[in-house]
């Protein structure tokens, strides 16, 4: 049961006052109850912030209505107008303190120069007005470069995916005389054209001539070719190996046969040759020895006289040309300007090849980039339908060939297997097996 205390006790009856030092201020805090006063000062505070606590009317309706019902994508645009963003909170001023200068001088602070702003709202010069203009066309043609990302793929494929182009050719201004290089790139920057990025030159250097990846093989290997083709075809792979058996017969011209070969005996004869009439006589080499013979007075005097006859000759023969020249000068102007053409010919020779060069396969490694073999049927291997038709080519070295004429990967010829060394393989001695004592003993004996 609860026991209710109606009188409150008397405090002088029954109990004595506790006296307690208030020497020092913590003592006055512990002993003293000023916990009102903190409610206070704290709700003073508070108003001062959030401005007075006001009770509001209540209104109570009586009708009771019925919740509508609202999809998750409408709560999110309810709460999005309603509730600030978690991360503006803290910059809203929630503070209701007046200011205690009612009466303040707010000076608006002047800008110093052009207010840009102004200009553009309120153009007066013409600058300003053709400027609005051009803006105005750029928004333009900023809301077509949008709507055509918000619906990227197109019902019909009209661009060829294969063909290579220089992406300069679509946008007219790269080539702009005008303008710089920079500010060509960064106008289409702000146009969202992010498929234009800038890069040297030299990437863009076509290394080699073939712009189509996959060549269209030749009529004549089709399965049921014209005669003419098939034939054509055939021609081609004669003259090609007729150019390799050329080139093999050039090579063993120049290297095998220019020697002369010799059996081993021929050849310790002519090294150690002797006269056959007379054995007696000494040994004689092929090359004798060099016997250093002095010339006398005599020589010498002759030698002389005619190295000055040969010099005075040589002048009487370059004088008589300099008068020869005099009476042929209109041949001479005829001879330097045929020798100017001839030049200018072959320095207009000279660039087509070094430009004919510059698109042919490069050597990436050691080895020479070389054709592979026409693949070509005879006559009789020719069935007329696929079923039964010979096949020559291969699809997997046909694109590695490709690859290698378009400069993309190093070529490179097939080593087969390498042959492993022998290893020689032995038991260690910790290993062996012990033997019996009857086969040492007969080791011992042999």
């Amino acid at each position: 049961m609860l026991k209710i205390i109606t009188e409150s006790p008397n405090p002088l009856k029954g109990t004595k006052k506790k006296r307690v030092s208030k020497k020092n201020k913590s003592a006055w805090r512990k002993h003293t109850d000023v916990q009102d006063v903190e409610d206070f000062l704290e709700s003073k505070r508070q108003e001062e912030r959030i401005g007075q606590n006001r009770r509001r009317a209540v209104h109570i309706d009586t009708k009771a209505e019925e919740p509508q019902k609202l999809t998750p994508k409408q709560k999110r645009i309810l709460h999005a107008k309603t509730a600030p963003l978690r991360s503006l909170a803290i910059l809203e001023n929630t503070s209701k303190v007046e200011d205690p200068i009612v009466k303040r001088n707010h000076v608006k602070k002047v800008k110093n120069g052009r207010n840009i702003e102004e200009e553009i709202l309120n153009p007066r010069t013409q600058k300003h007005i053709e400027a609005n203009k051009e803006r105005k066309r750029y928004n333009e043609i900023l809301d077509k470069k949008i709507k055509k990302k918000r619906n990227p793929l197109s019902k019909t494929f009209a661009v060829d995916l294969w063909e290579d182009t220089d992406p300069k050719d679509k946008y007219p201004v790269l080539k702009n005389k005008w303008i710089s290089e920079d500010m060509a790139y960064y106008t289409l920057k702000n146009l969202n054209e992010t498929g234009v990025i800038k890069v040297h030159d030299s990437l863009r250097h076509k290394t080699i001539k073939t712009k189509k990846r996959f060549e269209a093989p030749h009529p004549g290997t089709s399965y049921n070719p014209d005669p003419k083709d098939h034939i054509a075809l055939l021609n081609k792979a004669v003259d090609k190996e007729e150019g390799i058996i050329k080139t093999a017969k050039h090579l063993k011209r120049i290297t095998t046969e220019m020697f002369s070969k010799v059996t081993a005996f021929e050849r310790d004869n002519n090294i150690l040759k002797t006269k056959p009439e007379d054995n007696d006589l000494p040994y004689t080499s092929v090359n004798p020895p060099v016997v250093n013979k002095k010339k006398d007075k005599k020589a010498r005097k002759n030698e002389k006289e005619q190295k000055l006859l040969a010099q005075e000759l040589k002048k009487k023969k370059e004088a008589k040309k300099q008068l020869t020249d005099l009476h042929r000068l209109k041949h001479l102007d005829a001879d330097v300007k045929k020798a100017g053409e001839e030049l200018v010919e072959l320095r207009k020779h000279r660039k087509k090849e070094a430009f004919k060069k510059k698109f042919e396969t490069k050597r990436l490694g050691k080895l020479k980039f070389q054709e592979g073999e026409i693949d070509v049927n005879m006559k009789e291997d020719i069935a007329g339908n696929i079923r039964n038709i010979k096949t020559e080519s291969n699809l997997l070295v046909d694109r590695f060939k490709n690859l290698q004429k378009r400069n993309i990967i190093p070529t490179s010829v097939d080593v087969g297997i390498r042959k492993r060394r022998k290893i020689k393989r032995f038991t260690r001695k910790s290993h062996k097996e012990p033997e019996p004592t009857i086969l040492k003993c007969m080791k011992k004996k042999n």
